[in-house]
């Protein structure tokens, strides 16, 4: 069963509210516009390189889509108590989610970066897409082996490793052998 998008509908809020047309949030963000109407019905997952291009373009945080609270003072996240996790597309397929993000500061009001902690779905021998987007990315795996392509490199990274990257490059994240993975991911997206 394919998992619904909950990012669409807050994307079509946004863009909306900023009196944007979905025509000239697809060509600003270099997306094809059948796409963008995918995304905002719920029908595609977006990775996450596309969905920093739309909170660039709509000039709003990355985490705007993925929490709703915030908050002035510290946020603590307590163990098995997460926030439902919001999944994002890994391949040129629709098959489903292939990393579910759960925010770990969703409720932090003015934040500069966004924690998290990702699940990742092992998937079908499809072609991944490579992404790049403005920022800084760090990565510890906290269960699994997971497979890191970053421009034309490969790296392979197992429980208590990590790696830290420009965003700028191409990359892709997913588990190395068909296997769930679990990791911790900060992610810094300037806007």
């Amino acid at each position: 069963m394919k998992e619904q998008n909950q990012v669409g509908p807050k994307i079509t809020a946004l863009r909306q509210i900023k009196n944007v047309t979905i025509q000239e949030l697809a060509e600003r963000c270099g997306f094809p516009v059948r796409m963008m109407e995918k995304i905002e019905k719920g029908d595609s997952i977006p990775s996450l390189g596309h969905l920093i291009k739309v909170a660039r373009v709509l000039g709003v945080r990355l985490g705007t889509f993925l929490d709703d609270n915030d908050r002035l003072g510290p946020v603590i996240s307590r163990k098995g108590k997460l926030r439902e996790g919001t999944g994002f597309s890994t391949s040129n397929n629709e098959s489903g989610p292939g990393l579910t993000f759960h925010p770990l500061a969703g409720d932090k009001s003015g934040r500069h970066f966004e924690p998290f902690l990702i699940n990742i779905n092992p998937s079908p021998a499809v072609v991944t897409r490579l992404s790049a987007h403005e920022g800084e990315e760090f990565i510890y795996v906290l269960s699994g082996e997971v497979e890191i392509s970053y421009g034309k490199d490969i790296y392979h990274l197992f429980e208590g490793d990590s790696i830290y990257y420009d965003s700028v490059v191409d990359h892709h994240v997913h588990s190395a052998n068909g296997e769930p993975a679990k990791i911790l991911a900060i992610v810094y997206a300037p806007f």
